[in-house]
């Protein structure tokens, strides 16, 4: 029981992600037992920002469903999967290769002008899910279900799990922070939580690279926490402290997380959201296919986050911020091309790796 820690690709040798067995969490474990993954994840939290979960109790039986509709879905002819378009403010349907900047969620521009070259496919939480709420149809809009045999079942069925994973690790999080156990409910009730599912979308075969190629552009994540299923093929990089980017791929069962933007607002970057992109699978000019699917909690709409008294120390980073105005100008980025004027914590960290030159391979 405990924490392992992963070697991802680094010639130095000393950037780790550590391999943490929640099982304590997910079982019945002692105590004990449980105080010792939350200082684990807190050490993770702090020193990367990246985590690699084991124990999660997700069956292999439903993430075998989940990814083959998935794949039966990206098979679809690219005229198909666009008649499953929304508009850019509604964050659910099919995005096509090219239509989104990930890069723009901060308020950075493209150094390249190119948008991102992955195709997605997104469901969330709707506001039919709580009719005793009055929410906002375009933040907890209904899902767009394509016509593929069994995929809104699976898709819903890992849904639920990743949800539960979700909800485990915030649980986790309020007792690495010293909270109350129920800190985080009041604010994830009725969390606006997405399921987006990832294609890096050129074609397969060989490629001769002409200039520097996006998968998905450097970004930290919206919310609170990202659980994020990912095929074991290079191509995620993340951003460490001190400006390098590092490959990353997840362990035999594993499952990868990431804090999200809220989560270092209330921690006032005790924890940081960890930047991150996606390079497209290139191995000796030839593309190797990569799937992913990251599971978004993102926090109730009406939430305000402010920074946690513990962790105000001399003051705050951040001024109070609701959930919906955090993600909306997220979300304003990277779908609809406006910069975002909220993130000039994290776009700064992203200009600091540019004028570095670290945006290269």
């Amino acid at each position: 029981m405990g924490a392992m820690s992963a070697v991802v690709d680094n010639p130095a040798g000393t950037f780790m992600v550590p391999i943490i067995d929640i099982s304590p969490y997910t079982g019945q474990g002692s105590p004990a037992d449980r105080a010792a993954v939350a200082s684990q994840i807190d050490d993770a939290a702090s020193a990367v920002g990246f985590i690699q979960i084991v124990g999660h109790q997700i069956a292999s039986a439903v993430l075998d469903e989940f990814t083959a509709v998935l794949d039966d879905f990206f098979a679809l002819p690219l005229d198909e999967k666009k008649a499953y378009r929304t508009p850019p403010e509604i964050n659910r349907g099919y995005a096509p290769p090219k239509s989104e900047s990930l890069s723009l969620s901060l308020g950075v521009e493209p150094a390249d002008r190119m948008n991102d070259f992955f195709e997605a496919f997104n469901v969330g939480v709707e506001a039919q899910d709580y009719p005793e709420l009055d929410l906002p149809d375009d933040q907890y809009a209904a899902n767009t279900w394509p016509a593929v045999d069994h995929f809104e079942a699976a898709v819903s069925a890992y849904f639920a799990e990743a949800s539960r994973v979700a909800h485990t690790l915030t649980r986790i999080f309020a007792d690495a922070l010293d909270l109350p156990a129920d800190f985080f409910d009041g604010y994830t009730d009725h969390s606006l939580d997405v399921l987006r599912m990832n294609n890096y979308a050129l074609p397969p075969g060989d490629i001769e690279l002409d200039g520097e190629l996006t998968g998905m552009g450097e970004h930290t994540d919206y919310g609170i926490v990202t659980v994020l299923w990912a095929d074991q093929v290079r191509g995620l990089q993340v951003l460490d402290r001190e400006g390098d980017w590092h490959d990353v791929e997840p362990a035999d069962g594993a499952l990868l997380i990431n804090l999200g933007d809220l989560m270092a607002r209330w921690t006032n970057e005790r924890w940081m959201s960890t930047l991150h992109r996606v390079k497209p699978p290139v191995v000796d000019g030839t593309i190797e296919r990569r799937r992913s699917a990251a599971f978004f909690h993102d926090g109730n709409i009406d939430a305000t986050i402010s920074t946690l008294p513990s962790c105000v120390g001399a003051g705050s980073r951040y001024s109070p911020i609701t959930v919906g105005e955090h993600i909306g100008a997220k979300l304003a980025g990277s779908r609809a091309g406006q910069s975002n004027p909220y993130a000039r914590r994290e776009a700064q960290r992203v200009r600091q790796a540019m004028r570095r030159g670290l945006g290269q391979q």
